[in-house]
């Protein structure tokens, strides 16, 4: 009790200073005894300078290359040059709150970020903080954005395809699961939309709710990152949009990393993004990252290391900007059956300028990835979308594992639509005189199209299959031209119905057994006949 207490009592003596003293080193000795202390060792240096994004720091010299700082203000940073007197650091956040003379502490660890089954559905930014206006990420795990790229000992072969729904890269320049392709192509040529419709490609249902498997099969099982690096904000909500209303956006996970954002963060947003999907992979699953674009990330890039004084080399990009984006890419793999036997497919996209595929970024791309889908703009201007470029666009790696429905249809049609891109370009000098040249440059414009698609639109295998074969056997040689795409749709829209046993085993097994590929040449067959008595018709 207190002197000044009421209770106490009045008469009581007054303890001595020796008594007080023995007290208070009692409850000292057992508050000690409960103390566990550790001796902790704390890097801390001073800011000397800072603006545009980076910060020179001092009295760092044990800070280790990549190493996560954080500053007085609470923003962090990534140490993208080190030495005894001096640090470069690449802020992860707005640099207003960061002055000069601030402290700065080496974390001891590299930039890490949340994964995990809470992200799908989410557009984040590359640190995993919420831009959708959402509840705090809640993951159970986090995974380092830098981590080395599977070993060759631990990687299997690519066998299974990654249907995008297009018939001109599914046919032609065939994707598989552990796969890095390269989508390259000027400005406004339809990058962007070849990503967005294999990502929705992979969900359940198409726009017009036919079930893709037709087998009442979920989807794909891939899961999908999409990450913008630069990209403007409205262009990025036209991409989650379409996901939304035309795909599976509970399959997916948005990383967005605006121009306005501090140059350090688009420059860790790939990596990230990487790490996300990186997860899905090593639990044995298979995931697809998209990275939307690397031009823009070899940009910032630059603008960092100029920034930090390092050295300049061809066309102003610092020496290591190959590893730059060889270290992210390598990371796309399939893992052996011993590790889980997941793969993670990487689609990086590069902006050409004047279709300069000499470029510095685009060789360097080139000759990273297993393949490229070059877009080629006279194509687009002409309305062949997508605007494939079929004699420039390579698959290394996907045509081993192209759907055997399609392999058995398309190997022909293929040689057959080269044939006819030679034939056309020498038929522009004079018309064609012989009969089976016109016929093969007939044959020819009927399969292109075929290969022209409406944008949010990927078909389904069995569709894409039906279209080839009959392209192939020449049922659409006789309609013309401007009817090809009309057909092609309706025999898109009414194949379910018309044969149901053979779309279902189609999708499901991803082969075309001679009993189905004599009943959907029947369906084809029925279903032009009824478009050419329409067609009488209209004209009686």
């Amino acid at each position: 009790m207190r002197p000044d207490d009421p209770a106490a009592d009045p008469d009581a003596p007054a303890p001595t200073p020796d008594a007080a003293l023995r007290s208070w080193l009692r409850k000292a000795r057992a508050q000690a005894a409960e103390l566990s202390p550790r001796a902790r060792l704390s890097h801390v240096g001073r800011v000397l300078r800072v603006g545009d994004g980076v910060a020179q720091v001092e009295n760092l010299p044990r800070c280790r290359l990549n190493e996560r700082l954080i500053f007085g203000s609470g923003v962090e940073g990534v140490a993208l040059t080190v030495s005894e007197r001096l640090t470069g650091i690449a802020l992860l956040g707005p640099d207003a709150g960061v002055r000069a003379g601030d402290a700065v502490r080496a974390s001891g660890d590299i930039v890490r970020v949340p994964v995990g089954e809470a992200l799908l559905g989410r557009v984040i930014d590359p640190l995993g903080r919420p831009l959708d206006g959402g509840p705090a990420l809640r993951a159970a795990a986090s995974l380092p954005v830098e981590r080395p790229a599977p070993r060759i000992m631990d990687r299997a072969p690519v066998t299974q395809p990654l249907l995008t729904g297009l018939t001109v890269i599914d046919a032609m320049i065939p994707l598989g699961r552990g796969q890095r392709e390269l989508i390259i192509g000027d400005r406004k040529t339809g990058k962007t939309s070849i990503a967005v419709d294999t990502i929705i490609n992979q969900s359940g249902l198409d726009r017009s709710g036919i079930d893709r498997s037709g087998a009442g099969q979920a989807g794909s099982g891939v899961i999908c990152v999409y990450c913008a690096i630069g990209q403007k904000a409205s262009s990025t909500a036209r991409v989650i949009d379409a996901v939304r209303r035309h795909g599976d956006p509970g399959n997916c996970i948005f990383v967005f990393a605006p121009p306005e954002a501090a140059p350090g963060l688009q420059w860790i947003a790939p990596y990230a993004a990487c790490a996300m999907a990186e997860h899905f992979r090593d639990n044995g699953r298979d995931a697809l990252v998209v990275f939307d674009d690397l031009t823009r990330h070899a940009i910032v890039y630059r603008e960092l290391s100029l920034l930090l004084r390092r050295p300049p080399g061809r066309e102003a990009y610092p020496g290591d900007v190959f590893h730059l984006h060889a270290r992210l890419l390598e990371r796309a793999a399939r893992l052996s059956p011993a590790l889980g036997g997941g793969s993670l497919t990487a689609l990086p996209i590069a902006e050409t300028q004047a279709g300069n595929l000499t470029a510095y970024i685009p060789t360097n791309l080139v000759s990273i990835t297993d393949g490229q889908i070059y877009l080629e703009p006279t194509l687009f201007n002409e309305g062949q979308k997508p605007a494939v470029n079929v004699g420039l666009s390579v698959s290394r790696v996907g045509g081993k594992t192209q759907a055997p429905a399609l392999r058995s249809v398309a190997e022909r049609l293929k040689l057959e639509y080269a044939q006819y891109l030679e034939l056309e370009s020498f038929s522009r000098f004079g018309a064609v005189s012989d009969e089976r040249a016109a016929a093969r440059l007939r044959h020819g414009r009927r399969i292109r199209a075929i290969l022209r698609q409406e944008e949010l639109a990927p078909l389904p295998l069995p569709a894409q299959a039906a279209l080839l074969l009959a392209a192939d056997e020449g049922l659409f040689d006789p309609v013309p031209e401007e009817r090809v795409p009309r057909l092609a749709a309706a025999l898109r829209r009414e194949l379910p119905r018309a044969a149901p046993a053979a779309w279902a085993r189609i999708a499901r097994e991803q082969t075309l057994e001679p009993a189905d590929r004599a009943t959907l040449l029947d369906a084809a067959r029925a279903l032009i006949a009824q478009d050419a008595a329409a067609s009488r018709d209209a004209g009686a």
